[in-house]
């Protein structure tokens, strides 16, 4: 059969359901091939970086491979940041470039481009296929890799010509991959890592990203619940234990609560769960690790020790692991570190009685509103991305889809299109984004509103690229520079030109009538356009200081 059909039915065995693309010359032979195909969903996007971040959505929201499909050129270069977003938080996507022909590789030929060498850096792996014969057997192991181990994107570069040869295609059944049994020395040091949090007197356990990625939420709440453990999340792990869990102190890092960084600051082990301890995380790594025992689970080897030297590494199958820690007796009373920490929570809770429209506000009514229901959220990048962090209320795995390792604005949009429509009629998606990013990628209101998806868009207009005039004034003595947006935008009308519907709020009064009109609306996408003043997100450590050293805004 020719290639393209071939790639079609590779796709359809993997369970692929749903693609999203632009088309150009060099892989319009697949798009041919898609025009017959009743089973694969092609969801034409604005640009080709949407296309990536849909797929990246769409993976997030299901655990199932998201694809994405370019054209050579500047179609693949489009997709670069997509990719380096998905390889940053380990989201497996498949991304299928079209090629020039072979017999013009290397000449320079139009819109020819070096996809593997750009994309190397950023995938597990990615591939050129020159041999007919290899089109298959690639696409398969491609799939295979993006799932397996630390899930993450690779890319699949394909020649016009290769779509259009006959090539070989047998069926195959799909084998689950399983771990494997766990050795005497890996039992060892599960038993020695069990022994210290039985003795510790003030543990906190660090789930993050790893944990949504390993389907291990259940096994993590069990864990923490045998052990009776305080438990923060990175700004990846939220919903890897339930928001509302009496255990949960919330997120942890640059702008956690400080609840959660002070117990981490104050503790003697750490267990680390499916985190990397990245920089937003740790602070200052030297005062992070002062006086404190680290345990580190993760999936990757090359993550132990990377970051936090000298810790207790136990690398491989999250839920095996955690069933051998499980065997063991629970440890220590925890009576008096736990009164330590519902002190601090006493005394930090946040106060939502204001007078005026804030976002920390407005955000706890989306929690209150949504609570108990189906629901996702999807953030893009900036202060409205951690205020989101603090004050929604993540309770399930993958109902919280934001871009934390690479910080990509312009995410949050196209990475609701694809989580909803992932999730159908299942589950709805609250998308929350600046009114810096949105600029980025709010042309995808164009898909969103031509397929009718529900998603409830929150943008939030203080008429500054937020983030970086808050880092001013922390670091640069109040020199605001390219931050403050002063010419007026109307975002409510930009939302109406592509036919949704869109409100601007700047009361509180307002921002309930339109948020509960909204969720009235299950049928169609609306936009709430919420007007506040410019403020900084609180708390935020102080820059080379201890995770519970916070700056003072007041």
């Amino acid at each position: 059969m020719k290639g393209a059909k071939a790639v079609t039915l590779c796709l359809k065995e993997q369970g692929v359901d749903t693609i999203f693309g632009y088309p150009g010359g060099m892989i319009l032979p697949l798009y041919d091939e898609l025009y017959d195909e009743t089973d694969i969903r092609q969801i034409l996007v604005t640009h080709e970086q949407n296309a990536a971040h849909a797929a990246d959505g769409y993976a997030r929201a299901t655990g199932k491979v998201g694809v994405c499909i370019a054209t050579s050129g500047p179609g693949a270069t489009n997709l670069v940041t997509g990719i380096g977003t998905a390889f940053m938080d380990s989201i497996p996507i498949v991304a299928i470039t079209g090629q020039v022909d072979t017999a013009l590789l290397g000449r320079d030929a139009f819109q020819e481009m070096d996809i593997l060498d750009v994309t190397m850096p950023i995938t597990k792996h990615n591939y050129k296929v020159k041999d007919p014969k290899k089109l298959v057997p690639t696409l398969r192991e491609a799939f295979d890799l993006a799932r397996s181990g630390r899930p993450g994107p690779v890319l699949v570069d394909v020649p016009r010509d290769i779509f259009l040869m006959e090539v070989p295609y047998e069926e195959v059944e799909r084998e689950e991959k399983k771990p494997g049994r766990p050795d005497a020395d890996f039992l060892i040091c599960a038993a020695e890592a069990a022994e210290e949090i039985a003795k510790a007197s003030r543990p906190v356990l660090v789930i993050g990203g790893g944990v949504i990625s390993a389907e291990a939420s259940g096994e993590v709440t069990a864990f923490a619940e045998k052990y009776n453990l305080p438990v923060a999340a990175t700004l990846m792990g939220l919903g890897g234990i339930p928001a509302s869990h009496p255990n949960f102190l919330g997120m942890a890092g640059m702008h956690g609560r400080k609840t959660a960084n002070r117990a981490i600051g104050a503790a003697d082990l750490i267990i680390a769960i499916g985190n990397r301890f990245a920089d937003r995380q740790t602070g200052n790594v030297k005062k992070y690790m002062q006086g404190t025992k680290f345990i580190h689970i993760d999936i990757d080897p090359a993550e132990i020790d990377k970051n936090i030297g000298n810790s207790l590494g136990l690398a491989g199958d999250m839920k095996t692991i955690l069933k051998l820690l499980m065997q063991h007796d629970s440890g220590a009373d925890l009576t008096e570190w736990w009164k330590r920490i519902r002190g601090w929570q006493g005394s930090t809770a946040y106060d939502y009685h204001v007078s005026r429209l804030t976002v920390p506000w407005a955000l706890h009514q989306v929690a209150i509103a949504t609570r108990g229901k189906a629901y996702a959220f999807a953030t893009d990048v900036g202060q409205h991305q951690m205020w989101s962090a603090l004050h929604l209320e993540i309770e399930e795995p993958r109902t919280w889809l934001t871009s934390g390792g690479l910080g990509t604005m312009g995410y949050g949009l196209p990475a609701a299109m694809g989580a909803q429509l992932a999730y159908g009629d299942s589950r709805r998606v609250i998308h929350i984004a600046g009114d810096g990013g949105i600029k980025m990628t709010g042309n995808e209101y164009y898909t969103i509103a031509r397929l009718g998806l529900p998603i409830i868009s929150l943008i939030i207009n203080n008429r500054s690229l937020g983030m970086i005039r808050q880092l001013q004034k922390v670091m640069y003595k109040e020199r605001y520079i390219a931050c403050e947006l002063d010419y007026p935008m109307d975002y409510a009308m930009y939302a109406k030109s592509f036919g949704i519907e869109a409100e601007t709020v700047a009361t509180q009064e307002e921002f309930a009538d339109a948020l509960a009109k909204a969720l009235a609306d299950t049928k169609h996408p609306r936009v709430i356009v919420v007007d506040v003043w410019r403020s900084f997100v609180e708390p935020m450590t102080k820059g080379g200081a201890r995770i519970d050293e916070f700056v003072d805004f007041h």
